[in-house]
């Protein structure tokens, strides 16, 4: 049953890469606010950045906002920093992730590092833009972590096995994939970001269902 469930969800994938959807973005001539700039530039390309905690009260107004896409420009000196302290950030030793979203760094746009451990070597890759248009029916218990909410962990169950996910990559061209087991779960945890969306969140959402259970 697995298998088929997979081998349907793959099918589904294969038709929707045809429509090859394009993902709207801002309109606007730069990427990132003057605000953003002198955050991002406050340090070299190799210097991580500060992680915002939920436990500071204006890191955690911030952490709740909706992160904006943008139109991708290959020669932004901006965005190429960046994304270098991203990656510096999430691979400190003080921290050590396996992924991580722009907010967690005060910077409210869509971008994500996730740690590829279903590919060869586990690299980290970028995306931009990124969206899940499309979750599977089975679902996974996930041990979660994060790097925004220091000292707490706990196993998430409703996560998706397999994800479709969209987005742009550093080149600015437009991709799909679809991705399973564990890398998903890190995909939907950093996209979760991307919304003000924490795992623990999903924590009391599964708390709430289960004391409406009872009470029913």
């Amino acid at each position: 049953m697995r298998y088929f469930i997979l081998f349907t969800f793959i099918l589904w994938l294969v038709a929707s890469c045809g429509i090859n959807r394009k993902i709207p973005v801002q309109n606007r001539s730069q990427i990132f606010t003057e605000t953003e700039k002198k955050l991002i530039l406050s340090g070299n390309a190799d210097e991580p950045m500060r992680v915002w905690l939920i436990t500071r009260h204006e890191d955690s107004i911030l952490l709740r906002k909706m992160s904006q896409n943008f139109a991708v420009d290959t020669s932004d000196k901006v965005l190429k920093h960046f994304v270098s302290r991203l990656l510096a950030t999430v691979q400190d030793s003080a921290t050590k992730g396996v992924g991580i979203a722009a907010p967690q760094v005060g910077i409210l746009k869509r971008i994500i590092w996730v740690q590829r451990l279903d590919k060869p070597g586990v690299p980290f890759e970028v995306y931009y833009n990124p969206v899940i248009t499309k979750y599977s029916d089975m679902k996974q218990d996930v041990r979660e972590g994060c790097l925004s909410i220091p000292g707490v962990r706990d196993t998430t169950h409703d996560r998706a096995y397999a994800v479709f996910i969209q987005y742009d990559n550093r080149q600015g061209i437009h991709k799909c994939e679809m991705v399973e087991a564990f890398t998903a779960a890190i995909f939907q945890h950093e996209i979760d970001h991307l919304n003000g969306i924490l795992f623990i969140d999903h924590l009391q959402k599964e708390t709430d269902n289960n004391l409406k259970h009872k009470i029913d």
